[in-house]
């Protein structure tokens, strides 16, 4: 039996159970399996990859994207210019890892950008916003991050006000504020400042439509939920596992 499965912490939110057991029955693929790995610790890790010796690839995913490159053997060319990994192919005990996010992302926005999306906010700096930057860089579209901390290409929430929003017609939270259970949670924007020039993405897929997608929408901009990312990445890695 070929053993794949998902590490995080939490994992209550996870998509990829859910979608590669309904994958593996639709498509009569008999001999395999997908589990969860909630580790409190990358310090597990090693424990996990002793006791699970079925296993032949793991998607990975909050908080471990970065926290994981000291244990793969190999990266992706990807992997190595964005810092950050979201799938691994274990095969003869080499841990070779993939950021197949970057993939995910670019599908599912390019259909929806217009040629007046030329700056970005990327609400987040980790994992998944750098390979978010990665896209955007790849497409020639401006960003700056977003944190609760300032530093170099970085500003505060606190620092946004409706001049800045308007500018930045292309806002991307890569964070996890009104994923389930926590869905009052939102990114501290000011909301009334965006307008029907605006797109706004939310990597989190659960709820369909977040506080922060509500709200933007309500002000007339286009918005899009993280849910065709999750399928178009979590497809790439089947694809990697079995090639």
């Amino acid at each position: 039996m070929r053993q794949f499965g998902l590490i995080g912490y939490p994992l209550s939110h996870s998509f990829s159970k859910n979608y590669f057991t309904r994958k593996f029955g639709e498509e009569n693929i008999h001999d395999c399996s997908y589990e969860l790995f909630p580790i409190e610790t990358m310090q597990d890790f090693p424990l996990l990859l002793k006791q699970q010796k079925e296993l032949a690839g793991l998607n990975v995913t909050i908080p471990y994207k970065e926290a994981v490159l000291p244990f793969l053997h190999q990266q992706s060319k990807a992997v190595r210019e964005i810092g950050a990994c979201n799938c691994i192919k274990i095969q003869n005990g080499i841990l070779t890892g993939f950021n197949t996010d970057v993939l995910g992302f670019e599908q599912s926005i390019v259909p929806l950008l217009r040629k007046n999306h030329k700056k970005a906010l990327v609400l987040g700096t980790g994992g998944a916003a750098k390979a978010v930057a990665w896209v955007l860089h790849k497409l020639n579209i401006e960003f700056l991050y977003v944190s609760r901390h300032s530093g170099e290409n970085m500003l505060t929430y606190d620092q946004i006000d409706n001049k800045m929003i308007r500018d930045f017609n292309l806002i991307i939270n890569t964070t996890p504020l009104g994923m389930q259970p926590n869905v009052h949670q939102k990114p501290s924007l000011p909301y009334n400042g965006l307008n029907n020039e605006h797109l706004c993405y939310d990597l989190v897929y659960n709820p369909e439509k977040t506080v922060f997608l509500d709200l933007s929408e309500k002000q007339g901009a286009v918005i899009k939920n993280g849910l065709e990312m999750l399928v178009i990445q979590a497809e790439e890695s089947w694809k990697i596992w079995n090639s």
